[in-house]
């Protein structure tokens, strides 16, 4: 896209932030706020879960629509309002209104589709890993700053305090938004098809990385952004300890995400870079519910929170990768909703096998579909290796013949 300035940049990294801290400043302490109000695990895992019903439903279609009206700014703007909307609801208290403002919080973050796509457009097709990796960090800035606040508002000024902080971080938002850069109507000379949707669609590549990004999701939201607060308050910690957990996490994961398209992708490849963060993730899950001890809760969530952080920016990357400007949004709404999936019924069925168990059934569901996706990208990473060397003997033998 022409005529991107540094200032272009700066405001769309702080319309970005404003929106995800207005997602996440509340997400730490509202398992807890739930559980104090008398809500039960499978309760609570149904409402952490209904914020992927939405983006499970919205994100591929609002991808679509984007790209056909080749105009993103319009559902930037939409996301934060309706962010607005979700924090007004959480205000009313009443368990039926907390459902019903995630549903509208996932109508908000299905809106990271049209972020995406804009944001990449702001960089050469070349850079496309960059581009993710700096709004990947951008993102989980903005959770750290807020999940971090979360408890010490919830400490100084009570359970409503980080709702309201949420409504000012989405207003500020949506207002800043309307100066945002958007993209070149003339760059899309018309919407993307039955037949280019289909091909969009079962491009092998973007529906490996839409498996593996359900599970990464799935763990996020059934770890920091989940259960593991109520692990840490199981085992004698305060509000101000779920701040340090949030923090042991965030920043590791942080680092993670921006080093990930930088440097371990480079040295490791993309395939083994997610092996490592997929199995390092499960370990570390797996050990959660055995922890007695916060200190130790806290390292072992900080390795997890980095292994973690190698995957989100990838996956992102290689969900774009070979797909046309003009077929973007339709690929990541396709790519969102897919792994919105995970959102939904990774804290859902984790709050099913925690019923029963105490938090520990809900941390081993967890850790084995982490396994399992590291299991797979062993196996893609071989399937790859061994098609990208049948393909070099076929060149040599054409060259050999024609020679």
């Amino acid at each position: 896209m022409h005529g991107i300035r540094v200032k272009d940049h700066a405001l769309f990294i702080a319309v970005t932030f404003l929106f995800w801290s207005s997602q996440y400043v509340y997400s730490p302490i509202l398992s807890s706020y739930l559980e104090q109000k008398g809500a039960g695990h499978l309760l609570i895992g149904l409402i952490l879960g209904s914020y992927g019903i939405t983006q499970l439903l919205i994100r591929f279609p609002l991808g679509m629509m984007s790209d056909y009206l080749s105009r993103r700014k319009l559902f930037v703007s939409l996301g934060l309002v309706m962010s607005m909307l979700s924090c007004m609801g959480l205000l009313m208290g009443d368990f039926g209104w907390i459902l019903v403002s995630r549903l509208v919080s996932g109508v908000s973050a299905s809106t990271w589709v049209v972020f995406t796509v804009l944001y990449s457009a702001y960089f050469a097709s070349g850079n496309i890993a960059k581009a993710m990796s700096n709004i990947q960090f951008v993102t989980v800035a903005a959770q750290l700053l807020g999940m971090s606040a979360s408890a010490f508002l919830v400490s100084g000024w009570g359970w409503h305090a980080p709702f309201w902080v949420a409504l000012a971080f989405a207003m500020l938002g949506a207002l800043l938004s309307l100066g945002i850069k958007d993209t070149e109507r003339q760059s899309f000379k018309k919407p993307v098809g039955w037949d280019g949707l289909t091909a969009v669609v079962r491009e092998p590549n973007l529906l490996k990385v839409s498996l593996l990004s359900t599970i990464c999701h799935s763990t996020l939201f059934i770890t920091i952004f989940g259960f593991t607060p109520l692990q840490a308050f199981k085992i004698g910690g305060t509000e101000e300890a779920i701040s340090m957990l949030v923090v042991a996490f965030m920043i590791p994961h942080a680092i993670a995400t921006f080093l990930s398209g930088r440097l371990f992708m480079k040295r490791w490849g993309s395939w083994t870079t997610l092996t490592i963060g997929f199995a390092g993730s499960a370990v570390f899950t797996l050990a959660t519910p055995f922890i007695h001890d916060l200190g130790l809760l806290c390292l072992t969530q900080g390795i997890n929170g980095f292994a973690q952080g190698l995957s989100f920016p990838l996956l992102l990357s290689l969900a774009l990768r070979g797909i046309s400007q003009e077929k973007r949004g339709t690929a990541m709404g396709f790519y969102q909703a897919f792994y919105s999936l995970g959102i939904f019924l990774g804290p859902f069925l984790a709050g099913w096998f925690n019923d029963g168990s105490d938090l520990t059934g809900g941390f081993l569901f967890s850790a084995a579909t982490g396994l399992l996706a590291a299991c797979l990208t062993v196996y893609w990473n071989h399937s790859d290796k061994s098609a990208n060397a049948h393909a070099r003997d076929s060149r040599s033998a054409s060259a050999a013949e024609s020679g």
